[in-house]
């Protein structure tokens, strides 16, 4: 696979916890030569724990405002990154992505990702009191959506052909 066209600097990945913003973004930054950030590291990094525990300890309203600060600060150039599932409820942060390069939305279906999330019990997902996972995933989608520059099927075979089909994507 050819390197990455320069002026794609920052390839911003997004979507649902469990889509494969992570795995994917690993194998597109190798393919392209970009680095790998990943903001949920970042945001656990800068408050010395994991996801979930930040999110039990401050409340979801305080964790995104954790999140925003952390993602209009951390260095987006050269970059694949890999997203929180609720970076898109901050329009400062989205605007950044898109000022840096495509956005590329995650997609996938409730019941594949309910799937991956539940082989996976520690990962911290940003959700009100009371919200189910599929309530999540009602409110989120729809804002995915607006945000996305190119939206890629997340459940279309195997990581690398995810990140195949992200590249083939790129304008």
């Amino acid at each position: 696979m050819p390197p990455i066209d320069r002026s794609h600097r920052t390839i911003s990945l997004i979507g649902m916890p469990g889509a494969g913003k992570s795995t994917v973004g690993v194998i597109l930054a190798k393919r392209t030569g970009l680095a790998f950030t990943d903001t949920d590291l970042a945001i656990q990094v800068r408050e010395g724990e994991i996801l979930q525990d930040i999110v039990d300890r401050v409340g979801n309203p305080r964790f995104r405002e954790i999140e925003e600060t952390v993602l209009l600060e951390v260095p987006l150039d050269d970059a694949v990154v890999s997203t929180g599932g609720s970076v898109i409820y901050s329009d400062a942060v989205m605007q950044r992505l898109r000022t840096a390069g495509p956005v590329v939305f995650l997609e996938a279906d409730l019941a594949t990702l309910e799937e991956r999330v539940a082989a996976n019990p520690l990962r911290g997902i940003a959700r009100g009191e009371g919200q189910s996972y599929a309530d999540v995933y009602a409110e989120r989608c729809p804002l995915y959506q607006r945000y996305a520059d190119i939206t890629v099927d997340a459940t279309a075979g195997s990581a690398d052909a995810v990140a195949d089909a992200i590249f083939r994507a790129l304008p």
